[in-house]
Parts: structure tokens; sequence; C-alpha cells
């Protein structure tokens, strides 16, 4: 392989790999991989591997508008948050347990919420 046809390295991303039979390596973080099971992170879209879901299987993407489909506590809060409540421009993130929608909601302000008591808008 040329140095131009090798791919990045996987932990650093690296750009000057070079090849040391049967093992691919970068000199910069000493990271060895195997040319068979080599990815570019270049070429990584950054989405992640996992894709969020609404409660009933629609793909969510930041900045999209949900609806609450259930009445939800808040603690703290002075009353719930209603069925039907419009939550919009939501960012997802790896948020505390299983909450990976971040959002502010009117009357509320910001906070967590899980995809399963959402759908999409």
């Amino acid at each position: 392989m040329s140095q131009s046809s090798l791919p990045s390295c996987p932990e650093c991303a690296s750009e000057y790999t070079y090849e040391m039979p049967p093992l691919l390596v970068c000199p910069e973080c000493a990271h060895e991989w195997s040319p068979e099971n080599a990815t570019d992170p270049a070429a990584d879209d950054g989405a992640g591997s996992a894709e969020i879901r609404d409660a009933v299987g629609t793909v969510l993407a930041d900045g999209d508008t949900v609806v609450v489909i259930k009445d939800l506590k808040v603690k703290g809060g002075s009353g719930p948050i209603k069925v039907g409540t419009k939550v919009r421009n939501i960012r997802l993130v790896d948020g505390p347990g299983d909450h990976d929608i971040d959002c502010k909601i009117d009357g509320f302000g910001s906070m967590h919420l899980k995809s399963s008591v959402v759908r999409k808008a």
C-alpha cells in the first residue's frame, strides 16, 4: 500500500500511518491495528452508532419539535407537564440514565426527557 492509500489512525486520526506487516502502525500514538479492521474516522458522520427514536419509532434529530404523549411529574415543579405539550428545538444528548433529550419547556425551564415519552411533531 502506498502512503496515500493508508487509512488514518482510528485512535488519534493521525495521517502519518505506516505499514509493518501484518499490521498498520501510528507513529504518534503507537496504536497498531489490522488493515482488515481499518475504518477511517474522517469518514464517520459523527452521529454515533445508535440513533434515538421516539415512542412510535421515528428517528429524532437535533432541532426537531416533539410532543409529550403522557403527563410527566416534575420534581420541585408546580404541576405536571401535560399531554400535548410541544417542545421545540430539542438536542440529543447522552444524558443521565436513559434521558436522551435536552430541551427547554415553557413554564418549566431546561430539562432532560426520555425519548420514550415523546413523539415527533
